[in-house]
């Protein structure tokens, strides 16, 4: 199961309805937070969810709206006794970018570990927990990034074929890990147990850019779909451009495309007092599309075979 949570929906400045957009989402004991904007601490509070298990921070980009809120959150962490180490990941000069803020977060009691992206797309594996992060480049007016959550499910064990094939018992449990054993001149390997690789999860997290073929070509196969939609107002699509965002039915335009099972905007202007004003009309182009409000939460769970 994943749980999927929108701390946050605003872009450019927090309201007091209205929190940074920021993103959580916790898998197998491991938390994993998409951007720190100003208010992310309280989004967090309000869900009852605490910042010192976090074990990864990804940022799209470094404008204050988006990053804003982690020196708070590293002393937060740092008070809580925390002592793992941090991983952040984020565009090229994230190594610069956190060196700045943490002038007012000079001391910690734990590591943090900074991890660039180079590659317009950049896959980050973490084996033991079965999940991968991956960044794809998006067209905003300085480099951002927009990342999806995946998660990968193993086929089911094979009794029959591994009797059949003469695996000793003791081997069985490590190969379904992944293990390769080599025993005298026999080679056991994990697609000798397993059947074929089942549907696993993906989420897909997008703001701050304009309509690109990276977002539909990272899009597809989405289990839950989010992205920008910082203008509902029709008259705003020149601004949009200008700024280089996304209206709520570019968003839902590309939604349709990947045919998404479901779709949050969030990243709203905080001229977009009230975004479901505009829905009648972006369901009209994607009628799955939800106009996300602060706390907005899910569980994925994996298919039933």
């Amino acid at each position: 199961m994943l749980d999927v949570c929108l701390l946050g929906t605003g872009g450019m400045m927090p309201l007091p309805y209205r929190w940074l957009t920021s993103l959580m989402m916790r898998y197998h004991g491991k938390s994993i937070l998409i951007d720190c904007g100003e208010g992310t601490q309280i989004a967090l509070k309000e869900k009852g969810w605490s910042p010192k298990p976090i074990d990864i921070i990804c940022f799209t980009h470094y404008h204050a709206d988006h990053i804003s809120g982690l020196p708070g959150m590293l002393l937060t962490m740092g008070n809580a006794e925390r002592t793992e180490p941090l991983l952040l990941i984020g565009p090229k000069g994230l190594t610069k970018v956190v060196g700045a803020l943490r002038t007012i977060a000079p001391e910690l009691p734990f590591q943090i570990q900074c991890v660039e992206i180079t590659e317009n797309f950049q896959c980050f594996p973490f084996p033991q927990e079965a999940f991968r992060l991956e960044a794809f480049r998006v067209n905003h007016n300085v480099p951002c990034y927009g990342y999806n959550m995946v998660i990968e499910r193993a086929g089911r064990f094979q009794l029959e074929k591994v009797l059949a094939l003469g695996i000793p018992k003791p081997y069985w449990s490590k190969l379904q890990k992944g293990e390769t054993i080599v025993d005298g001149e026999r080679t056991y390997t994990q697609d000798m147990v397993l059947g074929e690789p089942r549907k696993g999860l993906k989420v897909t997290y997008c703001t701050d850019t304009r309509p690109t073929e990276s977002i539909v070509e990272n899009a597809r196969g989405a289990d839950l779909l989010i992205l920008e939609g910082m203008y509902g107002e029709p008259d705003k699509l020149a601004k949009a451009r200008e700024y280089k965002h996304m209206t709520m039915y570019e968003a839902a335009r590309i939604a349709a495309e990947v045919d998404a099972p479901q779709l949050w905007l969030t990243h709203y202007s905080p001229s977009l007092t009230y975004p479901e004003e505009y829905m009648k009309d972006v369901k009209k182009i994607f009628p799955r599309a939800i106009a996300a409000k602060d706390g907005r939460t899910t569980e994925l769970r994996f298919e039933e075979d």
